[in-house]
């Protein structure tokens, strides 16, 4: 891959200002691109700016909304193309869990209480994480990519539970699942306009979302989840977030431009081993 295989192209990352998404931010800019932080909190956005700024990454712009409201995904659509002309590479990163939309067993048994299992799922809560899952993918998709021509790429952050399905998070799976079925559908659909979509699917990375579900209060020692983990991890530890930024980078890149459609596990072995 050239020295700067994104020199010249315009990125837009959406939830730019998480763990993950921030380090991508960070891997677009180096490889050359100009990059805009779509982001719900205009603070957060700024003081991300001025971290990358600090450290001669200083091709970005802030644009604040929700990918949930179309209005505010146009207003930054029409912010990106007055300051440079064009969009040449979405990254879906927006998304994540929520407590009301989780089962609090693994497993149901004969003594599991309804309320703690499947038949307690609370259908509102449910609706909440596929909607900023699935939702918060298609859409911004369709606003951002209508500004794209040939040689663009749409690229969406997934996840494992889209392949296989986690305990606990049924919501999450389902919304990363359906971002992942989209992926596969818009590949087709787009591809006589040269633009290319595909996904990027983490495996196990530490966050501040999900660090107290992983490990102990000494920060070290694994929790009974996180030992699951581990043991169906391969390589034995958690990703690093910079370790996201090559699979994006590349996908963005014209080294990929014969590639749409897939999903790329950037997730240390995990969907590889039966566990057996």
């Amino acid at each position: 891959m050239a020295a700067d295989p994104l020199a010249g192209k315009v990125a837009l990352v959406t939830g730019a200002t998480g763990v993950l998404c921030s380090a991508m931010v960070e891997a677009l800019l180096q490889a050359g691109a100009k990059v805009a932080l779509f982001n719900r909190r205009s603070e957060a956005g700024q003081a991300l700016a001025q971290r990358l700024a600090a450290q001669g990454l200083d091709q970005t712009l802030v644009v604040t909304g929700d990918v949930l409201d179309r209005p505010s995904l146009v207003a930054a659509r029409e912010a990106v193309l007055a300051r440079w002309g064009k969009l040449d590479v979405l990254v879906n990163g927006a998304g994540g869990n929520h407590p009301s939309g989780t089962i609090p067993t693994e497993q149901m048994t004969p003594e599991t209480p309804y309320e703690a299992g499947f038949f307690g799922l609370d259908l509102d809560g449910f609706d909440r994480v596929l909607r900023l899952n699935l939702h918060g993918t298609l859409l911004p998709t369709q606003v951002f990519a209508e500004a794209m021509g040939p040689g663009s790429s749409v690229i969406t952050i997934s996840s494992v539970a889209a392949t296989l399905p986690l305990t606990k998070v049924m919501a999450y799976a389902a919304g990363k699942a359906g971002a992942e079925n989209v992926t596969r559908f818009l590949a087709v659909h787009f591809a006589p306009l040269g633009i290319r979509v595909n996904a990027v699917t983490p495996g196990f990375f530490l966050t501040e979302q999900n660090r107290f579900l992983l490990l102990e209060q000494d920060g070290q020692t694994p929790t009974a989840r996180g030992g699951k983990v581990m043991a169906k991890t391969p390589m034995r530890r958690y990703g690093r977030p910079e370790e996201l930024g090559g699979a994006v980078v590349f996908l963005a890149s014209d080294t990929a431009s014969f590639i749409t459609g897939i999903s790329l596990p950037v997730d240390g072995g995990f969907l590889a081993y039966s566990g057996v």
